[in-house]
């Protein structure tokens, strides 16, 4: 599978050192957690950013990495909450991670921010 949004690293980054690290070679569950985020973003905003990539600013490109790799890392955290010191910080950073997550998806639904997506 081929992800365009966000690497591996950003996903692990995001999910934190506490998260379960036989997902750090698993390439191929971190590539579908990827997908999977770059599918919902496409669909939320009603564009399909993914076969647009190439012509996007850098600036639509980071919103993008952003989301997605906290999407892939709320997947990353569910996996596995057992070495998280408790469910409740597992938990804790998921819902920092979804805030992110709805307002990125808030920021590239705008009118206004479409404007600016397309004129790039």
């Amino acid at each position: 599978m081929t992800t365009t949004f966000c690497v591996s690293g950003a996903v692990l980054d995001k999910a934190g050192a506490s998260r379960n690290t036989a997902l750090d070679i698993d390439q191929t569950a971190m590539d579908r957690f990827v997908n999977q985020a770059e599918s919902k973003i496409n669909v939320a905003c009603r564009y399909n950013f993914t076969d647009n990539y190439a012509s996007l600013n850098d600036d639509v490109k980071r919103i993008l990495e952003d989301t997605a790799s906290s999407l892939a890392a709320m997947n990353v955290i569910a996996y596995d909450m057992s070495g998280y010191t408790s469910r409740g910080e597992a938990e804790s950073m998921i819902n920092v991670l979804r805030d992110g997550v709805l307002m990125n998806i808030s920021i590239l639904r705008d009118k206004k921010a479409q404007d600016f997506i397309n004129a790039a």
